[in-house]
């Protein structure tokens, strides 16, 4: 990618060949710092209670009565040792969960107790969070079916956890790009790993150069910020086979933002079975080799 800020800077001043040059190693040094902190935010929010490092299961929910515990006869088996073996039943009817739990068993919704409430409307913008211990549950929506997340805060992934690969910092994949927009709403269709396909809104195309030959990937809208899934060849040894994610910000009034792909990061899929991961669409399959960022967790064996 073309070189951008400091860098530019560096290179107008002296030759970007001389590695030697004091101010050169000066603005590379503090590029990998922004990186490795950037890199340091990540590893944090993985381990967090919000994280995906302690995900304990999944747990999809047939219409109508679903009971749970630790019980083997139960239709949901939370792991043994930190539920009761009967816990308590969930009700599917009609896109509306809710929970009822046997009156022994102490169930907190949001920290308050619960015996029996809806915990899933899709009329309501927040759901709550179940908890008994050090077990965390809520449920998520896949297109037409609902799931139990389950999180154990306790998790031997995540005091187990050892850190994730990555490539040397390298600033050649760290550039411009332009946002190549359209007058006509544009979608691409995103499948998951569940083999569900949803088209969803692309505010447009990056545009961008690496080595002096421009490739394009396109975007989804997220917050502030572009969300960008794409695979390329190092997803056949060295990443993540089904491709890696990168944010960029969102451009201001002329299209540009940038794009760096040493903030190109796994998806939750790589850390756990129980994630619900999107995967590249076809016209996001780069032809070159994006040799920066995370390298495959090897901690998760599929």
């Amino acid at each position: 990618m073309k070189l951008t800020g400091y860098f530019l800077l560096a290179c107008m001043i002296v030759s970007c060949n001389t590695k030697q040059s004091s101010e050169v190693d000066f603005d590379l040094n503090a590029y990998k710092t922004e990186i490795e902190q950037w890199h340091q935010k990540r590893i944090a929010d993985l381990k967090s209670a919000n994280g995906w490092l302690n995900l304990a299961g999944l747990f999809w929910l047939k219409e109508g009565v679903s009971t749970f515990g630790s019980d083997e006869s139960n239709d949901i088996v939370f792991p043994k040792d930190k539920i009761p073996a009967k816990a308590g039943l969930f009700l599917l009817q009609n896109g509306v969960v809710t929970i009822t739990s046997l009156p022994e068993v102490k169930i907190f919704s949001n920290e308050k107790p619960i015996k029996t409430g809806v915990i899933f409307h899709s009329d309501s913008t927040r759901q709550p969070t179940l908890a008994h211990g050090s077990l965390q549950w809520f449920i998520i929506k896949r297109d037409n079916q609902f799931g139990v997340r389950l999180r154990d805060l306790e998790s031997t992934t995540v005091t187990e956890f050892q850190g994730i690969g990555r490539y040397e910092v390298d600033p050649e994949f760290r550039g411009e790009a332009m946002l190549e927009t359209s007058s006509v709403p544009k979608k691409i269709d995103i499948t998951n790993v569940l083999g569900q396909t949803t088209a969803q809104d692309s505010p447009g195309t990056l545009v961008f150069k690496i080595n002096g030959k421009e490739y394009r990937l396109d975007a989804l809208e997220e917050g502030e910020e572009l969300f960008v899934i794409f695979g390329d060849p190092t997803n056949e040894k060295e990443t993540y086979p089904s491709g890696r994610y990168v944010y960029a910000d969102k451009p201001g009034a002329d299209g540009k933002t940038i794009l760096d792909f040493n903030k190109a990061y796994n998806p939750p899929c790589a850390f756990t079975p129980f994630a619900t991961c999107p995967l590249p669409p076809l016209q996001n399959v780069l032809p070159i080799a994006i040799t920066a960022g995370e390298k495959n967790f090897k901690g998760y064996t599929h």
